[in-house]
């Protein structure tokens, strides 16, 4: 007999079998998303490895594009080199009119301060009409209130109309004074080129070198990149031309004649351009430069003054059999108009024509510099050789100091005076001894030379002036490579000194024919102080009104103005506090400056005149433990001004009879915009019987940095007496 199940097993097989049933359900559900996960991955290593190959092919297209266009200037190189003669044949004629500069002037341009300033309008001020709303007193109230404000308004405007038609004038002034002085110049300039024209007719050896010179210098066929030196001397007896020119040297001519990318080694292969190749090259290089050089002398010739030309090229290099620099002479021909104007330049073969058609010579291994036997050299003409030209001119700074003291002497030589260096030691402080042999005006000269990067100081002045008095000299000359400051020039106003800044050393230098810079740019300045060219004043009326004051009052000004931009626009600036033991009432008062000169009178800031005209230097009010507060924005003073002058003077209606003996422990805060302290500022005591005392002044150095210098000068006339010195006139 069977027993029946009570349905529980059932149960828990059919539990069983679900959980199996789960398990394999989340183990597929596994599987799928590994299988996912490793399809993911596959396509990511793909992606990658496409990139991997786009990126490596477009890096080696860069690589060989960079090689073929190296490779393409390489052969416009050479192709340039080839075509020297052909493209310089094309070029214009040198011609004296070339040397002329057009009497043209920048016209005049006030910018704004050419629109007056309009009148307010009257009926822009007439009362509202609110009808019954007010009273007739109501009313006529309002009436008069409007006209007070159209008064006050109109004479505002009529006033700020004054100003600008003073500010124009004293604009145009200055304006016509630069004109006039540049259209003197430029006068001056042609009436020489005048004289050198006629000189040039004339047949004068120094007119006929001077000028065939300056048209090989100018010369447009003459490519920039190639040597520009020569030595020339005129032979008037023989109508001849002799020049010592320099040729290019050898590495003119490229190395290599291609670039190829080698990818598997990821480097670029560079095959040289065969020896006998290059020195071919470098052959017909040199054949063409001389036959150019003959074309333009030739050419220039609208005088008639050359008759035959005595050409030499060479090399500034060592020389292969003493292996000491020299001109290693590559080529060499003579040459005669009628010949040479029979030839056809551009046809023909450079080396064979100036080897056989000319008849010159020609160096058969120049790239070993084997020298060929010069025909005539410019120094086999007798007196009137000059030189030009030659490497890069040499840095004044890093001159050795024999070196640079024997340059200034060569300067004196070249004025025309006798000159000579002296002894290193026992010298006196006398570095040069100069004779003048001008009448009158002439006699002994001490010169004394300070190779300086910074401001000479006034003690170097001061000795240079008791070196004089004891060496008997009628006159001392300091020759510095940098500047002097302004207490120098007071020290030597008067005195039979003469201060020669670094600008004007190196326009004298260039003006005599002597070569030398200032600096490791290269650039070699000139002209010293000079005539300063017109710029718009169009940007801000009230600095062309403060270029204009200090013209008045001396400073070295330019018209116009250039709109100087004002510290409340997000431009960073500090706070200068003061303070001072005492109980003597005083103005602190600022002098925004040029030297020893102020800009103008709106650039004295005190009492009556809270700011400068672009804000740079305000008035503001001060906090404890400070009497006197000025806010100074020094990046956005004017490029002119170099330094900020600090003042204190006793206010002569509270203390009538008081002076500076009270005023000590002085000093300044430096203040951030925050009004955090930055750094303490010590000043001079004052002392008894003076009123007005200076008490320092922020100097702008060649960096742009600003560094404060202590003051201490007192005066007695009180702040009159001070401003005065600086260039405000006191009425």
């Amino acid at each position: 007999m069977s027993r029946r199940s009570n349905g529980l097993a059932g149960i828990w097989a059919e539990a069983q079998r679900q959980q199996q049933r789960q398990r394999e359900a989340q183990h597929r559900a596994r599987v799928q998303q590994q299988r996912e996960y490793e399809r993911q991955q596959r396509a990511q290593e793909r992606e990658a490895a496409r990139m991997r190959r786009e990126q490596q092919a477009a890096y080696r297209q860069h690589r060989e594009a960079d090689a073929r266009r190296r490779t393409e200037e390489l052969e416009a190189r050479v192709a340039a080199l080839q075509g020297l003669l052909a493209a310089g044949c094309r070029a214009p004629a040198f011609r004296t009119s070339a040397l002329l500069r057009p009497e043209e002037i920048e016209p005049f341009s006030p910018g704004r301060l050419a629109h007056p300033v309009p009148l307010p309008d009257p009926n822009a001020y007439l009362p509202a009409q609110h009808g019954r709303l007010f009273g007739a007193n109501r009313r006529a109230q309002a009436q008069q209130e409007a006209q007070a404000r159209y008064e006050r308004d109109r004479q505002a405007a009529q006033a700020a109309e004054a100003q600008r038609q003073r500010q124009l004038a004293a604009y145009r002034q200055q304006y016509d004074r630069w004109a006039e002085a540049r259209l003197a110049e430029i006068r001056t300039h042609n009436a020489g080129v005048g004289e050198l024209t006629a000189s040039l007719g004339a047949g004068e050896p120094a007119a006929v070198v001077e000028y065939f010179s300056a048209a090989l210098y100018a010369s447009t066929a003459w490519p920039e990149e190639l040597p520009r030196q020569l030595t020339a001397a005129y032979d008037p007896a023989a109508r001849e031309l002799v020049v010592d020119w320099e040729l290019p040297p050898y590495d003119v001519v490229p190395e290599h004649k291609l670039v190829r990318y080698l990818p598997g080694s990821d480097r670029d292969k560079e095959t040289p351009r065969p020896v006998t190749q290059r020195r071919a090259l470098y052959r017909d290089v040199l054949a063409q430069c001389v036959l150019l050089v003959l074309r333009e002398l030739f050419a220039a010739d609208e005088a008639g003054v050359l008759e035959s030309v005595a050409l030499n090229g060479f090399v500034d290099d060592h020389d292969p059999a003493t292996g000491r620099r020299a001109r290693v002479v590559l080529a060499t021909v003579m040459t005669t108009r009628a010949v040479f104007g029979d030839l056809h330049l551009e046809q023909v073969n450079p080396v064979d024509c100036l080897v056989d058609g000319l008849r010159g010579q020609l160096s058969a291994r120049p790239d070993q510099r084997t020298a060929v036997r010069p025909g005539r050299r410019p120094g086999d003409v007798g007196e009137g050789v000059v030189t030009h030209g030659g490497d890069e001119e040499p840095d004044l700074h890093e001159m050795d100091p024999v070196a640079f003291e024997a340059l200034v002497a060569e300067l004196f030589r070249a004025m025309g005076m006798q000159a000579v260096t002296t002894r290193r030691t026992h010298d006196g402080g006398v570095d040069v001894a100069a004779v003048d042999p001008a009448p009158i005006r002439g006699g002994s000269i001490v010169v004394q030379v300070k190779r300086y990067r910074n401001t000479v100081p006034p003690s170097a002045v001061r000795d240079l002036y008791g070196t004089v008095q004891d060496a008997g000299a009628n006159k001392g000359v300091l020759v510095t490579t940098s500047r002097f400051g302004p207490g120098s020039h007071t020290f030597a106003n008067g005195k039979p000194l003469e201060l020669v800044s670094g600008a004007e050393l190196l326009d004298l230098l260039h003006r005599h024919g002597l070569r030398g810079r200032l600096g490791a740019g290269g650039a070699s300045a000139s002209g010293g102080p000079g005539v300063p060219g017109p710029r718009a004043a169009g940007d801000a009326d009230a600095t062309a009104d403060a270029d204009a004051a200090g013209g008045r009052s001396g400073a070295a000004a330019q018209p116009g103005g250039g709109g100087d931009p004002d510290p409340d626009a997000g431009t960073d600036h500090n706070v200068l506090g003061m303070s001072w033991a005492g109980s003597v009432a005083l103005d602190t008062c600022a002098l925004v400056c040029a030297g020893q000169r102020v800009l103008g009178d709106d650039w004295f800031v005190f009492f009556n005149n809270e700011r400068t005209p672009d804000g740079s230097v305000r008035t503001v009010a001060c906090s404890p433990p400070d009497k006197a507060a000025m806010r100074v924005a020094f990046d956005a003073l004017p490029a002119r001004a170099d330094r900020l002058v600090l003042i204190a003077a006793v206010d002569p209606v509270a203390g009538p009879e008081a002076d500076l003996s009270g005023f000590t422990d002085a000093g300044i805060r430096l203040l951030d915009p925050s009004g955090a302290e930055l750094d303490r500022l010590e000043v001079s005591d004052g002392r008894a019987g003076e009123t007005a005392l200076v008490l320092g002044s922020f100097r702008r150095r060649a960096n742009g940095d600003w560094h404060f210098v202590i003051g201490g000068k007192g005066y007695t006339g009180g702040l009159e007496a001070l401003v005065q010195e600086y260039g405000i006139e006191v009425a």
